[in-house]
């Protein structure tokens, strides 16, 4: 069976690096599996994808031997176990605000005994190369759970959200952080009070033995996390890739000029 290189470096204190997948095509899952990035999230929250073409996605990034995750639209177990079911080997869930709903992702992402992940489906132990059986057995070292915490709620409940024994990483949303906060939306800002949600994410985080992680816009930026010692990072998108080095191109040639462009 195949391991979940991602979760084994995260597991070791390394960082991984990655970035999210918001267009829902397999061709560009492939192409976007060749830059090196350790992983890559299929969007399925702020994203037309459907279920089929995430799973297309999933199995064409597992056979690179990229890792490929899941972010789903909510926290239910319908959304966790199709992701899971159908060949990712981890699923992101957005706003995990509170211990109970943290105590539900692992309900729903880990067979029993640590959770309650429903049996079935044969594309989960494809992606793995291996059989049902022995999916089945290993998937709880494999998969990698991610909460995000992206609402000062979340911050407010952190200690008692990352007590919740299953979780690998805990990971901020900052553009859904800000917003929470009443302010612009943003990778990054001087904001204090942002500035100081961050800091006792990563404090709580290392306290209860949780990966940080958090999504960044640039490389400048993830070198700046990586240095302030959080492990997993996703740095913008396929559409902010797209956009930036479009729009760089039409502001060099004098074609027209736009504002910045948002990295996600």
């Amino acid at each position: 069976m195949k391991t979940n290189p991602a979760r084994a470096a995260l597991k070791a204190g390394k960082p991984s690096v990655g970035t999210w997948l918001a267009l829902p095509d397999t061709t560009l899952a492939g192409l976007m599996s060749s830059t090196g990035f350790a992983w890559l999230t299929v969007e399925l929250e702020h994203s037309p994808a459907s279920m089929e073409t995430a799973s297309a996605c999933f199995a064409i990034i597992a056979a690179s031997g990229c890792v490929p995750l899941a972010r789903v639209p909510w926290n239910t177990v319908e959304n966790i176990k199709r992701v899971l079911d159908t060949g990712a080997f981890g699923v992101v869930v957005p706003m995990v605000n509170s211990r109970a709903e943290a105590e539900a992702v692992v309900k729903a992402a880990r067979y029993r005994p640590i959770g309650e992940r429903s049996v079935g489906g044969q594309l989960h132990a494809a992606n793995f190369a291996t059989d049902f059986t022995t999916y089945y057995q290993k998937a709880n070292d494999e998969i990698l759970v991610v909460l995000m915490a992206e609402h000062v709620d979340a911050i407010a409940n952190i200690d008692e959200i990352l007590s919740v024994p299953g979780i690998d990483v805990v990971f901020i949303g900052p553009n859904d952080l800000h917003a929470s906060m009443g302010l612009i939306p943003a990778f990054d800002s001087d904001s204090p009070e942002f500035n100081a949600a961050v800091k006792k994410v990563f404090e709580s985080a290392k306290a209860h033995g949780v990966v940080p992680g958090i999504h960044v816009a640039d490389a400048a930026q993830a070198q700046r996390r990586l240095d302030e010692g959080w492990q997993m990072i996703a740095v913008a998108s396929d559409v902010g890739y797209m956009l930036d080095k479009a729009s760089e191109v039409v502001n060099t040639l004098g074609l027209g000029q736009r504002g910045p462009i948002a990295k996600y």
